[in-house]
């Protein structure tokens, strides 16, 4: 992980929001660790808003409308899930204090969900910070096909809607560059997360 890293001895949510504003956010070494720690990456995984990529056979999925797209409606759920061990994922950065720290934002109107539901089940989802016209994108998870990949359509679309310009992904993996996600220069976010703190909170 390139970039600078830092421990952080003790956190509010009011300290998590202004970590965000300038560039940096915390993860954990495991779920069994309480420590937290800033990470600032030298490069910076965005999805540019107007050039979001959409395959023609998940625009085919979205429009069968397989599942019930809800927004923040069970953030403690979808937390829950994103932090869950799986085959694919064996271990999470996302321990207590994160998970405490993430629902107090949500109490306050920063922390948000996208989440897929099939009937009572909960079955995709996605969390993240709002701040500012600036989105950054926490976790996500499936436990359908294509779940949280819909989940990430719908949330595009509602920060477009809304007047957002800037998706921090923090990071880029493959799944994420299907949908043109790119890593920018330290020096070049830094313009783009400013330009997005200058604006009024935006509602989610």
């Amino acid at each position: 992980m390139a970039g600078s890293r830092r421990k952080s001895p003790g956190i509010t949510p009011e300290i998590l929001l202004r970590a965000y504003s300038i560039g940096l956010f915390p993860m954990a070494e495991s779920a069994d660790d309480p420590e937290i720690f800033w990470v600032e990456p030298d490069l910076r995984g965005v999805l540019p808003l107007n050039d979001f990529h959409v395959s023609k056979s998940l625009a085919k999925t979205i429009r069968r409308k397989p599942f019930e797209i809800r927004f923040d409606h069970d953030f403690e759920a979808v937390i829950a899930a994103c932090a869950e061990e799986t085959s694919g994922r064996p271990s999470t950065w996302i321990n207590q204090t994160i998970r405490s720290l993430y629902a107090s934002l949500f109490r306050m109107g920063h922390a948000h969900t996208v989440e897929a539901w099939d009937g009572d089940e909960l079955v995709g989802g996605l969390y993240g910070v709002s701040l500012g016209a600036a989105f950054f994108g926490e976790s996500m998870f499936s436990r359908r096909t294509d779940a949280s990949k819909i989940c990430l359509v719908h949330l595009v679309e509602r920060l477009k809607q809304k007047g957002f310009v800037l998706l921090d992904t923090q990071f880029t993996t493959e799944h994420l560059k299907t949908f043109g996600a790119i890593d920018v220069a330290k020096d070049e976010y830094e313009h783009m997360l400013a330009a997005a703190m200058d604006s009024p909170h935006l509602e989610f």
